[in-house]
């Protein structure tokens, strides 16, 4: 039996379709508040039988710090995708991430041991790996230095990733991937899903800082083959290309047939808007738009290398224009 935590998600519903279509039971876990039509309508985008693939699996609502409920999740399992996690660049929530990020994944490694499941996949971050100087690639190798500015976004997946290594010590095989920000269909009103969703309504602004972009399907696809293989302990990067946030947003404009955003956010803009922000958010006890790291990361050039996923499995990422498009016509339906 496999099971897939975070199975409401980005990318734990592209990755429940992909399994069902192999097969013929597929177990997953989401919280009392997650919603599993979310799920359907993702399967939706790719097949008249969302329905059919969609019964085939069977829910179990556990929550990640609740070891009953994960005990029941676990009953035959033999192999995890463990996909659940809490993203979030609001300082305010770095807790509750250690919680769920960390706290939880000790939870998943525990019940993996006990259980002694066969492999263990755990869908990380490049927000793990060690940022390298403005245009200088960094992959796998780089080490993480606990000096350097990061979010509590980043130190908390790095923490899950330290328990997975754990669970590789105590005679479970793992794998570990570490996907740029990656681009998918069916949530348009959170994480990159935003992205289409205030472009579509006239997105004004961008930014010219660089990171890594893979889309979700090449994510889920690569999980998949690495938990079939021979391959164990080893962890890998996935970007398909290094673009700035400017390109990607004109392509996405380009593809929902919209004005391209043209005004260029600054360095020194940034520093201003997340200040105001964070008065604003304090005084109406909302969410800030703009957060520190999220400013100081939209203008910052960070470059990965994804050549060891490519050499080990023979595998070629879709380019970028290619998932944007895809993703748009979905957005548009």
């Amino acid at each position: 039996m496999i099971l897939v935590t975070g199975g409401t998600g980005l990318v734990g519903s592209h990755l429940l379709y992909h399994l069902t279509l192999k097969h013929d039971k597929v177990r997953a876990t989401h919280t009392q508040t997650s919603d599993l039509n979310a799920v359907k309508k993702v399967f939706g985008h790719y097949t008249p039988d969302a329905e059919v693939l969609f019964n085939k699996i069977r829910w179990v609502e556990a929550d990640l710090n609740n070891i009953p409920e994960l005990e029941l999740a676990f009953d035959g399992v033999t192999h995890v995708y463990h996909c659940a996690a809490l993203v979030s660049f609001v300082a305010s929530d770095y807790h509750h991430m250690r919680r769920v990020n960390i706290e939880g994944t000790t939870n998943i490694v525990n019940l993996c041991i006990t259980n002694k499941v066969e492999k263990l996949c755990y869908a990380s971050s490049v927000a793990a790996i060690e940022k390298g100087q403005a245009g200088v690639l960094v992959d796998e190798s780089d080490n993480w230095n606990s000096e350097s500015f990061k979010s509590g976004y980043a130190i908390t997946k790095y923490g899950a990733e330290m328990e997975v290594w754990r669970a590789s010590q105590e005679g479970i095989p793992v794998v570990i991937v570490n996907p740029g920000v990656i681009l998918g269909s069916g949530f348009w009103h959170k994480g990159t899903g935003k992205m289409f969703s205030k472009v579509n309504k006239g997105l004004k602004f961008y930014t010219e800082g660089v990171t890594g972009f893979v889309s979700v399907q090449d994510v889920v696809c690569v999980m998949s083959q690495l938990m079939e293989s021979n391959i164990s302990n080893e962890r890998y990067i996935l970007v398909a290309q290094n673009l700035s946030f400017k390109a990607v947003l004109k392509m996405i404009a380009e593809a929902l047939d919209k004005e391209k955003p043209r005004i260029r956010v600054t360095k020194w803009m940034g520093e201003i808007i997340w200040r105001l922000e964070y008065v604003r958010s304090k005084i109406t006890l909302s969410t800030p738009l703009l957060t520190k790291y999220s400013a100081k990361s939209s203008v910052s050039d960070h470059r990965y290398d994804a050549s060891k996923i490519k050499k080990e499995l023979g595998f070629e990422f879709e380019d970028i224009a290619t998932s944007v498009q895809r993703t748009a016509k979905h957005f548009k339906n």
